[in-house]
C-alpha cells in the first residue's frame, strides 16, 4: 500500500515546484516595479524671491541682475493605477495513468491519491499613497539684461511720475491751505473793519449827542440869558417908564400950580401944548396944538407953562429924548 503511494506522489512533485518558483518570480517583478518604476517623495515647488521696498530706490549706476520668478509647474495628472495581473491558476496535477493489470492472485483495491490544495497568492495590496508623476525640472532661462535694465528704467520713470504726481498735489494742496488762509484773513481783516466802523459810527453817535446835548445846553443858557436879558431890560424900561412918568407928572402938577383958571367955564374943557425943551429944563418953544374952545383958559395955560420953567427933568442924561418934544394935555376939571 505505501508503495501506491510513493509511485502516485512523484510525478506531482515538479510541478508543485515549478508553481512556487513562478508565483516568487511575479513578487519579485512586483516589487521592482514598486522599487524603480514609482516615485514615493513629493518634490516641492522651488521659493519665490520677493523684494519689499521702504522707500523709492535711488538712481541706479548698474543694473541688478535679479532672477525671473520660477514658473508654476503645471498640474500633473495623477497616474493611471495598474491593473493587478492575474494570478496564475494552479496546475492541477493529472491522473496517474493506469499501469496495465498484472495476473495478481489478489487484486488489492487501488488507493485512490490524495489530491494537492492549489497554492493561493494573497491579493497584492493597492499602495495607499497616490502615485504621481516627477514634475518636469524648470529650465533656468538667463535674464535678459536689456530687457532688465529697460524695466528698471521703467520702474523708475514710473516712480518718478508717481512721486511728481505727489508734489503736484502737496502743491495743490498748500495752495488751497494759503487761500483759505488768505480768506479767512480778509474776513477777519472786514470783520475787524467793520467792528472799527461800527465804533466810528457808535464814536459819533456819542460826539453828536455831546454836541446836541452842549448846543440845547447852550441854547438853554441862551434862552435864560435873553430872559433875564429882556428882564432886565423890562424892568429898565418900567423904570425909564415911571421915571418918565413920574417927571411928566412933576412938570404937570408944577405948570398947574402955575395956572390962574378963567372962572365959570362950561364942561371940562381940555388944552393940549407941545413944548420943545432944552437941557436943564429951560423951555425953547410952546405951542398949542388942540384948543380948548375957550380962548382964556388957553391964554392961562400958556402962561403957567412959561412960569413953570425951569421944568424939573430927570437926572439921567439919557433920558432927556423923552422930555426934548413935551406933549401937555391940562383938563379944566380936575
Amino acid at each position: 500500500m505505501s508503495v501506491s503511494i510513493l509511485r502516485n506522489s512523484s510525478p506531482s512533485e515538479p510541478r508543485i515546484l515549478l508553481a512556487g518558483v513562478l508565483a516568487l518570480l511575479v513578487h519579485l517583478i512586483f516589487v521592482a516595479i514598486m522599487i524603480f518604476g514609482l516615485d514615493w517623495k513629493d518634490h516641492p515647488p522651488e521659493g519665490m524671491v520677493v523684494d519689499i521696498w521702504t522707500e523709492l530706490p535711488k538712481p541706479i549706476q548698474e543694473p541688478v541682475k535679479t532672477q525671473p520668478p520660477p514658473k508654476q509647474p503645471k498640474p500633473v495628472p495623477e497616474p493611471v493605477k495598474p491593473k493587478p495581473e492575474p494570478e496564475p491558476e494552479p496546475t492541477k496535477p493529472e491522473p496517474p495513468k493506469p499501469e496495465p493489470a498484472k495476473p495478481e492472485p489478489v487484486k488489492p483495491e487501488p488507493v485512490k491519491p490524495v489530491p494537492q490544495k492549489a497554492v493561493v497568492e494573497p491579493p497584492v495590496k493597492k499602495p495607499d499613497i497616490a502615485l504621481k508623476q516627477k514634475p518636469e525640472p524648470i529650465k533656468e532661462t538667463k535674464p535678459d539684461l536689456e530687457e532688465q535694465k529697460k524695466k528698471e528704467q521703467e520702474k523708475i520713470k514710473e516712480q518718478e511720475r508717481l512721486k511728481d504726481i505727489e508734489k503736484q498735489k502737496e502743491l495743490e494742496k498748500k495752495k488751497e491751505l494759503d487761500k483759505q488762509k488768505e480768506l479767512d484773513k480778509q474776513k477777519e481783516l472786514e470783520k475787524q473793519k467793520e467792528l472799527e466802523k461800527q465804533k466810528e459810527l457808535q464814536k459819533q453817535k456819542e460826539k453828536d449827542l455831546a454836541a446836541q446835548q452842549q448846543r440845547e445846553r447852550e441854547a438853554k443858557a441862551q434862552r435864560e440869558a435873553d430872559a433875564k436879558r429882556a428882564a432886565q431890560q423890562a424892568a429898565a424900561r418900567n423904570q425909564v417908564t415911571n421915571e418918565i412918568s413920574k417927571y411928566k407928572a412933576l412938570i404937570l402938577a408944577k405948570i398947574k400950580s402955575r395956572i390962574v383958571m378963567p372962572p365959570d367955564l362950561p364942561g371940562n374943557p381940555v388944552a393940549e401944548f407941545n413944548v420943545t425943551l432944552l437941557p436943564g429944563g429951560d423951555i425953547l418953544d410952546v405951542r398949542l396944538s388942540k384948543s380948548s374952545g375957550h380962548a382964556a383958559f388957553d391964554n392961562a395955560v400958556e402962561r403957567a407953562i412959561f412960569l413953570s420953567k425951569p421944568l424939573p427933568l430927570p437926572p439921567d442924561p439919557a433920558l432927556f429924548n423923552e422930555f426934548r418934544n413935551l406933549n401937555i394935555t391940562v383938563h379944566y376939571r380936575e
